[in-house]
């Protein structure tokens, strides 16, 4: 089986800052990376198509995202990003599918954990942008913190024709150990059917110096119950993972925390699907 990961990103930073990086926590992320970087360890981990993942909120880096696609072949799928609130974002999400690589064009994502106002994605500009992402067929990436959940299930029950994916399971809080609301949420959400979540993020949202699989199962465990297999999807997320993890060591995580009858959705089968790769 040749294992899709539905969730990385890559940056050189002589191309733009990514000024999210900062503080000694993070030093170790502020140096590029790059496909050549990641190729190897996807190869060695059994990964064959990937899902490369917006990092900042500027218009360049999406057209750039796409001619790294179609120049390499590991990267089957691009989430992007635009202004949602835009006036002509339906022309826009147009413009981006004409340029070179646009056919690898298969989500939009806008970083909503930044956001003061936590029913940020409920604002009737935001409303008609996401309209205008379901319009193009493409999906909706949410990228939120815990108490942003109920504004995502608002949303997705608005809009039954676009299908959201949680990054990250929602970055529930695994260092502390805390449950709840982050349960309830969670689970409103997975109850509409045109939701979809992503595996992926863990290690980082644990104590990323000594976490252990024990601590992520109840999580794990939370979301492979609200989802099924079907709507559960694995992402690494590097090499934000490294940061706890090696790739091959966030896969070998993935691999224990689900049961052998439940990789082909999770390591394959469901980003396929849900993303068109």
């Amino acid at each position: 089986m040749t294992v899709v990961d539905a969730h990385h990103h890559v940056w050189d930073l002589s191309v733009r800052d990514q000024d999210w990086i900062t503080g000694p926590e993070l030093r170790p992320l502020r140096r590029n990376f790059t496909v050549g970087d990641l190729a190897p360890e996807a190869r060695a981990a059994g990964v064959g198509r990937t899902v490369l993942v917006q990092t900042i909120t500027v218009p360049e880096e999406t057209p750039e995202f796409l001619a790294l696609a179609a120049e390499h072949e590991l990267i089957a799928g691009v989430v992007g990003w635009t202004d949602l609130t835009r006036p002509d974002v339906a022309e826009e999400l147009a413009r981006l599918r004409e340029l070179p690589g646009g056919r690898y064009l298969k989500g939009i994502r806008h970083q909503v954990q930044g956001e003061a106002d936590p029913r940020w994605l409920l604002r009737a500009d935001v409303r008609r942008g996401l309209s205008a992402v379901a319009e193009a067929g493409l999906v909706y990436d949410l990228v939120v913190l815990p108490h942003q959940l109920p504004a995502c299930a608002e949303a997705a029950a608005d809009l039954p024709g676009l299908t959201f994916v949680l990054d990250h399971l929602g970055k529930p809080p695994i260092a502390s150990g805390a449950l709840e609301p982050w349960t309830r949420d969670v689970r409103a959400l997975a109850a509409l059917p045109n939701t979809v979540c992503k595996l992926s993020g863990m290690v980082t949202e644990a104590d990323i110096a000594a976490w252990t699989v024990a601590d992520l199962r109840p999580y794990a465990d939370t979301v492979l119950d609200a989802f099924g297999p079907a709507r559960l999807m694995f992402g690494s997320d590097w090499p934000v993972c490294t940061l706890a993890a090696s790739y091959g060591q966030v896969l070998a995580t993935t691999l224990e925390l689900i049961a052998e009858g439940e990789r082909e959705q999770i390591l394959q089968a469901t980003a396929t699907r849900v993303y068109g790769l």
